[in-house]
């Protein structure tokens, strides 16, 4: 079924928007596109067409192999190392201009990650309708849509989300919020200064509403040398100051059923130039009524640095480092949850517009509670543990 399902997107990617796009067979039965020598035209075939004045496809895909040596557990047992490829993640995404304004849009993006029993699945990560210019220099997104901070930073600052997710994301922190959720956002745009400024279900695209809580969320971008956009790390020079968070009502569930609310905020700073970047943030998080006998792993505090240096005639060449930090409140006492420290450092090649290939190695020097030394020879996901991951990884996009 699945594949299947891709199967059709991929057809609708290449025939999509033609009023009539002829299809051509080959003797061994290939279907293609363009007219040759041995290729009959089929007859009777349908037209493909859209009611939108333009469709946009894009895709992006992170392929990879990994290398887990994992360090001894607190009581002595082994964890058994572990080597495999992966289809890190998947994005297919489709954009509708179905308005008279060419900046306003509907956004459909696809996501196929794999789940902590193996599972490859697709889901919705974004679907949204983006209204430009509601009011001055601000636009609106309308659905399952982008949270506030990840976007930005992952554009600005740190790169390599085949690598690592950011700070606030990754499980090597506190695991305090995902990438979109259920919602509205406000975004406005700035030589100068930028937001993102929403209220959103809270618990985010993968799971359900806990309660009728929401959660307000906020990013306030100052840009310091008045340069502003994605992706320009390499073209311009640009110095950004932002304050972030998040106010998220019922967001924690504890085992007696009462639901806590879960705030946090972060400082982030990053200075870029074509041939080097750094960036740190610090984060802190709160959890209501937090004591010794109700405990959430996602109250602490920490940060992150990361830096990259860049080289060669189109700065193709990058070398990269990131340290996090995380420490969880004191009142949490299980004692394999303590202060969290990870570093990574690689190297990447950016081939071309299409295809870039990072080495990197990334040491983890804890073990995350949820995967208790009972479990250290099953088949749970990897990263769980302390140890080194040796990564490859080709990042494909088009």
């Amino acid at each position: 079924m699945r594949k299947a399902f891709l199967s059709g997107l991929a057809v609708l990617a290449l025939t999509s928007g033609a009023n009539a796009t002829k299809l051509y067979v080959d003797d061994e039965g290939r279907v293609w596109t363009k007219p040759k020598d041995n290729r009959k035209e089929l007859k009777g075939q349908t037209p493909w067409f859209s009611k939108a004045d333009k469709l946009k496809f894009s895709v992006l895909t992170y392929l990879g192999y990994r290398y887990s040596d994992f360090d001894k557990l607190a009581d002595g047992s082994d964890v058994q190392n572990r080597g495999e490829f992966e289809i890190r993640r998947a994005y297919f995404q489709v954009k509708a201009y179905l308005l008279d304004d060419p900046k306003s849009y509907y956004r459909v993006t696809f996501d196929i990650s794999k789940d902590v029993v193996g599972d490859e699945k697709v889901r919705a990560k974004y679907a949204y309708l983006y209204l430009n210019e509601v009011l001055p220099s601000t636009g609106l997104e309308i659905g399952l849509a982008h949270r506030p901070w990840h976007d930005y930073e992952e554009h600005n600052a740190w790169y390599y989300r085949s690598i690592s997710k950011v700070l606030v994301e990754t499980r090597r922190a506190g695991d305090l919020s995902n990438s979109a959720d259920f919602g509205i956002m406000a975004k406005t745009r700035t030589k100068y200064f930028d937001s993102d400024i929403g209220i959103f279900n809270g618990e985010g695209y993968h799971a359900y509403q806990i309660d009728d809580g929401m959660s307000l969320e906020w990013r306030l971008t100052g840009h310091l040398l008045g340069v502003n956009g994605k992706d320009k790390q390499t073209k311009k020079t640009y110095f950004d100051v932002s304050f972030f968070g998040q106010l998220n009502q019922k967001h924690i569930v504890y085992s007696d059923g009462t639901k806590k609310d879960m705030n946090f905020y972060g400082i982030h700073s990053v200075y870029n130039m074509p041939s080097f970047l750094i960036a740190a943030e610090y984060l802190n998080s709160q959890v209501d009524d937090l004591n010794s006998t109700t405990v959430s792993s996602k109250a602490g505090k920490g940060w992150s640095v990361n830096t990259e240096f860049r080289m060669g005639s189109k700065k193709e060449y990058r070398i990269l480092a990131r340290y996090d930090f995380w420490e969880p409140k004191k009142a949490i006492v299980d004692t394999q949850n303590k202060e969290k420290k990870s570093y990574i450092l690689g190297l990447a090649w950016h081939q071309n517009r299409n295809v870039e290939w990072i080495a990197n190695v990334t040491k983890k020097d804890y073990n995350d509670a949820a995967q208790p030394s009972s479990t250290a020879n099953t088949s749970t996901k990897p990263g769980t543990y302390a140890g080194t991951d040796y990564m490859l990884t080709a990042k494909v996009i088009f």
